[in-house]
């Protein structure tokens, strides 16, 4: 699929493009210029507003891109994770689904997403599990961090985006523990 003419565009969605790095995801994203700017938004605020700290956040959006085998979106949350301090244990168990050797919170993290993959819930059981570790908020958050990144990897995945050409920076991504309070 062709990247839409971004000169085409409004010049509030060009800039929006521009802002956030004029990456092959944005780019495609203008296909839909109305939902594009709630998608950004909402996008935005899962990266840089959730209360689960970093790493397990990025877990959480590596394995939804690992199931969905979006490899545009396992690319640059691998980077992403890695920046935030993810381990490589965790970006394995990521790819492979085992919690094997994982701390405890982060297995409990994994396999959250797995049941919410798999079946769009979690039982009494499987909530009180990840309840151990996570506030209500943060599993809150988790619940829609790993529904926003499936839209995404449907989007990406149906459109076909790829990294060529892209130069990513990370350097607005938040520091390792920034995000470490519930």
């Amino acid at each position: 699929m062709e990247y839409p003419d971004l000169s085409a565009l409004p010049a509030e969605l060009q800039e929006a493009v521009t802002s956030h790095g004029s990456l092959n995801v944005f780019r495609m994203l203008m296909h839909s210029p109305n939902l594009a700017p709630g998608m950004l938004a909402l996008g935005d605020a899962v990266l840089r507003r959730n209360s689960l700290p970093d790493t397990l956040r990025e877990l959480a959006i590596v394995r939804v891109g690992h199931v969905y085998k979006a490899a545009y979106e396992v690319h640059h949350h691998e980077n992403i994770g890695r920046l935030v301090g993810l381990s490589e244990q965790a970006v394995t168990a990521a790819a492979t689904g085992s919690a094997q050797g994982l701390s405890a919170p982060e297995a409990a993290v994994l396999t959250a997403t797995d049941r919410l993959l798999d079946r769009h819930n979690l039982d009494d059981e499987e909530r009180d599990q990840v309840l151990a570790f996570l506030t209500v908020n943060q599993l809150a958050d988790l619940v829609i961090t790993v529904g926003f990144y499936q839209l995404v990897c449907d989007f990406l995945n149906t459109f076909g985006v790829t990294t060529s050409g892209e130069t990513p920076t990370y350097g607005d991504v938040a520091p390792a523990g920034s995000n470490e309070e519930g």
